[in-house]
């Protein structure tokens, strides 16, 4: 049996000497998928980067295919939640998609048979060829982060690490990036992704739920409760998952990032 895209025991994560989440214990078979569920602060997205490698680890042990976090960038799509604003010339959309091409023969390597098709493909399955042509800067937010998961896509990555790639995205696209997260797992990647929401995290195969600790993780199917949810967010609930309501804790609004770098992008 192969081992996992990423094995974590009794691990620690946070940044500097702050300890963000420990405990996490956690199996990411290849070809499988596992959200991370939870507010801001709550520590998915430090435990996203410490997967990626952005982040050293604080204890605990942590294996990224097979060895240790990054160790072997080109295997690996990092997409975060913050993006470049300042681009000198104005990069058109397939630009900035064919920049997920990169890893694989290095920035001024030359371009392998087979690129164009993969960042057309990759575009089309985020139905925006239509826009290859357009600057980034003239782009709705939804447009751009469509931009930037056709990015990651086209890299072709072992191991894609997502950072709420749902945001500013509609029901429509929303729904187009669990076909995705399905698609790169049948492909044979493994798909770890940052979210807080629910039914984006139902369509995995696997769920953390966060809180500044691990509230519950196991089978999405298993796991996502409506008691867990409400532990997890502080929340409310009336009938479901798809009524809650009212925050009624507060402290876990304060912005994980508030004490460290942004996360990068792809770029």
């Amino acid at each position: 049996m192969s081992a996992p895209a990423v094995r974590a025991a009794g691990l620690a994560v946070g940044w500097g000497s702050h300890v963000v989440v420990d405990r996490v214990d956690v199996e990411v078979p290849a070809g499988t998928s596992l959200a991370l569920v939870g507010t801001n602060g709550s520590g998915k997205s430090t435990l996203l980067r410490t997967i990626a490698g952005l982040l050293p680890v604080l204890g605990g042990e942590l294996e990224v295919l097979g060895g240790r976090p990054g160790t072997q960038p080109a295997r690996v799509a990092y997409l975060g939640q913050f993006h470049p604003r300042g681009f000198v010339l104005p990069l058109r959309a397939r630009d900035v998609v064919a920049m997920g091409r990169y890893p694989s023969r290095g920035l001024v390597g030359r371009p392998a048979a087979g690129d164009d098709d993969r960042i057309d493909q990759a575009m089309e399955r985020m139905r925006i060829g239509h826009l290859a042509r357009r600057p980034l800067r003239d782009l709705s937010g939804g447009q751009q982060q469509r931009v930037y998961i056709a990015q990651a896509l086209a890299w072709e990555a072992d191991l894609m690490v997502f950072d709420e790639p749902g945001s500013g995205l509609d029901p429509a696209a929303h729904e187009l990036l669990r076909e995705v997260v399905r698609a790169e797992g049948a492909r044979g990647a493994a798909v770890i992704t940052a979210t807080h929401d629910i039914r984006d995290a139902a369509a995995c195969d696997q769920a953390m739920l966060l809180a500044g600790r691990v509230v519950a993780a196991g089978p999405a199917a298993t796991v996502i409760t409506p008691q867990a949810v409400a532990e997890t967010f502080g929340l409310v609930l009336t009938e479901g998952l798809g009524d809650m309501v009212v925050p009624v804790d507060g402290h876990h609004c304060a912005h994980e990032h508030g004490d460290q770098a942004p996360a990068d992008g792809l770029l």
